[in-house]
């Protein structure tokens, strides 16, 4: 694997990644939808949360040198709890990345090519990863920390170039429909943080496996403060009561953009390196389904499998018949997959795993003696 290893800087962006690949399509917008004008204090709330749950599974993680949460469930329940915690990761990453590229393909549908059957669309995505999957763990990574930096950029310019476009009265009331709603109910909004399911899977890519608390907090950190500049450009600049079937509201945001009769239609633009953040979260969930699949059948390599995963996320990207039925989904369902398997599931593996090792080490000195 020494040829997949990666900076902890590579490593920062390749989670980062994850976050800002769904503020393209709707997140802000299902934020916005379930706290109102209290989004952005929301937000900083449910950071501060997800901040403290990336410093626990860094603790967590910490005490298993370079194990991911395959190995680390392996050592906990053998072979069969390996299988399970793998089969159901591989669930996760294959239908959110399915459900994410079937509603952005929708998207462009929409904005660009209203004549085109869908399929046309989502072929490229696929192919991409058909020739990614040729490619070395590494070199994925270097690509993403190319793109990574232009998407970013990206999303700071649609803020201040809107900023003479904003009205601050949206901000108001502060508490949106209420405390209760904001920082209860509103709790379920660190579904938006589900980049932190990566934090399980680096340590063995990780040059500098020391690193890794740098790489948790700042990942997250880094993704609140993106998620601040999204849901503060939808909200400000459009009415927070914005129409629940509304496609792509980052890119309508960017029509508002004009910089003189030179410098007008930027959105198309800013749409190419959407795609481009798109194609790289693909290839992230794509090549960690892999990995795990790797690990809980023994494969030694993973070109074998280079067209099975990318003909999986087509497949099922396929299955909703109507963009309707994807914005359900996304709106109704998504949210507590997200929740239950990366920020209860995953945390609780990681838990159990500790404390046998704590017994062991409480066993050992007694047999000693």
């Amino acid at each position: 694997m020494t040829d997949s290893k990666i900076t902890s800087k590579e490593a920062i962006m390749l989670v980062v990644t994850i976050f800002v690949s769904h503020t393209i399509v709707t997140l802000p917008q299902n934020l916005l939808s379930n706290t109102k004008s209290a989004t952005l204090i929301n937000l900083i709330y449910v950071g501060i949360i997800a901040i403290l749950l990336a410093y626990v599974i860094y603790r967590l993680l910490k005490n298993f040198a370079s194990l991911d949460i395959i190995d680390i469930s392996q050592y906990l329940g053998g072979n069969v709890l390996k299988s399970i915690v793998g089969g159901i990761f591989i669930a996760y990453f294959i239908v959110t990345s399915s459900n994410l590229l079937r509603e952005f393909c929708e998207g462009l549908r929409v904005a660009f090519f209203p004549m085109t059957n869908i399929l046309s669309i989502l072929v490229p995505f696929i192919l991409v990863l058909f020739i990614t999957n040729y490619l070395s763990f590494s070199s994925n990574v270097k690509t993403i920390s190319l793109i990574f930096p232009l998407v970013l950029i990206s999303i700071v310019f649609l803020f201040f170039g809107n900023f003479g476009n904003f009205s601050f009265e949206r901000m108001f009331p502060v508490l949106g429909k209420g405390f209760a709603d904001t920082f209860i109910t509103g709790i379920g909004n660190i579904f938006a943080f589900s980049g932190i399911s990566c934090l399980y899977f680096i340590p063995p890519y990780l040059k500098e496996p020391n690193q890794m608390k740098k790489i948790c907090l700042s990942s997250v950190i880094i993704g609140l403060m993106y998620f601040l500049f999204c849901t503060a450009t939808i909200l400000l600049l459009f009415s927070f009561f914005v129409d629940v079937d509304e496609v792509l509201p980052l890119y309508s945001a960017a029509s508002y953009i004009e910089f003189g009769i030179f410098f007008q239609r930027l959105e198309s633009f800013f749409m190419l390196i959407w795609i481009l953040e798109i194609g790289s979260y693909l290839i992230v969930t794509n090549r960690f389904s892999i990995s795990i699949f790797q690990k809980i059948t023994n494969l030694k390599f993973h070109k074998p499998l280079a067209m099975i995963f990318p003909l999986l996320i087509f497949g099922i990207a396929l299955l909703p018949k109507n963009y309707s039925i994807i914005r359900f989904l996304e709106s109704n369902i998504y949210a507590y997959f997200i929740i239950a398997i990366v920020f209860v599931f995953g945390i609780a593996i990681l838990f159990l795993a500790n404390l046998k090792k704590r017994k062991e080490k409480r066993v050992k000195p007694q047999k000693i003696q």
